[in-house]
């Protein structure tokens, strides 16, 4: 097998570092006052002073919250070797507290190298644990225990919140409880005994700002001076990356990427993406593989409904923008009516039809998803009376007008006027 060039020695490089969610995050722990630091700090106290903590990482999903929690503990398990134990558990598998107080036991005598039994009961188990804390407490043993999708143990009876955060009282115990969940609330859902025993730290994970996703994207990148590649090849490849980086077209595309989702996730799979479009005879990325990345990543269904709508159907989703924009409370078929002849009757456009053309266009958007019914209330009325809504964003409507091959220039007008 021959030697690989080096474009494909920078591919290969560039997708193990966004395959890398520790590397990809440890972007976000170079701040003294990051989540990577603070939730360190949190955990190794416990383990180096002795002491019970619990915190809950609050954020939406795809933010990073369990891979800078994966981070930290792998650092940990480095620093502190046979100080710490880690017992993990999911509120989709575990949310039942018999289901989950087995599944600690199973880990712990995993662990520990230890009989597990299943025919233990809730108490047996329960006993277990009370026991095992006590005794890696004596040991100077910390166990974490990580409890993913943490709003969902709060369902039903909190029977295991309540009894890992009571056992935690114990001076004898050394444990700390971190909860993962995507509800900002997830504390508030805590009955009061067991909210009693938690400590209230919260860490909140946000998106990153438009100017973090440009320093991400710097950050996975830009090619490594020390790796095997030739040193004139990532001098110059790192030189046009930077040039990319500072072009305001590139920036437009980061923004239009991140209006619809910014969260790392979706970052990573854009650029992803834009390294599988970059061009091997080169061997650089350029701004048109950011371009097809983009198109790639944005899933356009309303855009591919509206280039197959007719002109009057086109009239009509204007015509609801319209209203929209100026804020009707009711939007129904008679009202989208005496809009579309408003527009009629002002611009004298030659594109008018009767009034039972205009309901089988109305009809036909509501087979098509680009237009619903406010409620499920009124299924004897008539279509016509019904109030309805607007499925489409402005953008998506503005865009799909600009691509329809047969788009009225008063409808650009209308709508560049409405944005």
């Amino acid at each position: 097998m021959g030697r690989l060039n080096p474009a494909e020695q920078a591919k290969i490089i560039l997708r193990s570092r966004i395959s890398s969610p520790s590397f990809v995050f440890s972007f976000f722990s170079q701040s003294p006052d990051s989540n990577y630091s603070k939730l360190k700090y949190i955990i190794s106290s416990s383990v180096t002073e002795a002491c019970n903590n619990s915190v809950l990482l609050l954020g939406p999903r795809g933010c990073g919250k369990v891979a800078v929690l994966e981070i930290v503990l792998e650092e940990l398990l480095k620093e502190h070797p046979d100080m710490i134990s880690v017992i993990r558990l999911n509120g989709l598998l575990h949310c039942d507290n018999n289901c989950a107080l087995k599944e600690i036991a199973r880990q712990l005598c995993l662990e520990h190298h230890l009989m597990f039994s299943k025919m233990a009961s809730y108490d047996d188990n329960s006993q277990f644990l009370l026991s095992m804390l006590r005794e890696c407490g004596l040991a100077h043993k910390t166990i974490v225990f990580v409890l993913d999708e943490f709003d969902l143990f709060t369902q039903g009876k909190q029977r295991l919140l309540y009894s890992l955060l009571d056992a935690m009282q114990s001076i004898t115990s050394q444990a700390v409880v971190v909860g993962v969940s995507c509800r900002l609330d997830a504390d508030q859902l805590l009955e009061k005994r067991v909210r009693s025993r938690f400590s209230h730290r919260k860490l909140l994970f946000l998106p990153p700002s438009r100017e973090d996703c440009q320093r991400l994207v710097e950050h996975i990148l830009l090619l490594p001076t020390d790796s095997s590649l030739p040193n004139d090849y990532t001098a110059a490849f790192n030189a046009k990356l930077l040039n990319i980086l500072a072009d305001e077209k590139f920036k437009g595309i980061i923004d239009t990427l991140c209006y619809s989702d910014s969260s790392v996730g979706h970052l990573l799979r854009f650029l992803f993406s834009a390294i599988c479009h970059m061009d091997m005879n080169s061997g650089f990325l350029s701004v048109k593989n950011f371009k097809s990345a983009l198109r790639s990543m944005q899933r356009q269904p309303k855009l591919e409904a509206l280039k197959d709508c007719s002109v009057l159907e086109l009239y009509i989703l204007v015509c609801m923008k319209r209203l929209e924009v100026k804020e009707l409370e009711l939007c129904n078929f008679n009202s989208i009516m005496k809009e579309y002849k408003s527009i009629h009757d002002t611009f004298q456009t030659s594109d008018y039809y009767a009034r039972n053309v205009c309901l089988r266009a109305f009809e036909h958007l509501l087979e098509r998803a680009l237009i619903s019914f406010e409620d499920n209330k009124g299924h004897g009325q008539s279509a016509e009376f019904r109030p309805v809504k607007l499925v489409i964003s402005w953008h998506e409507l503005h865009q799909g007008l600009k691509s329809h091959r047969s788009c009225p220039a008063i409808l650009h007008k209308l709508m560049d006027r409405e944005g």
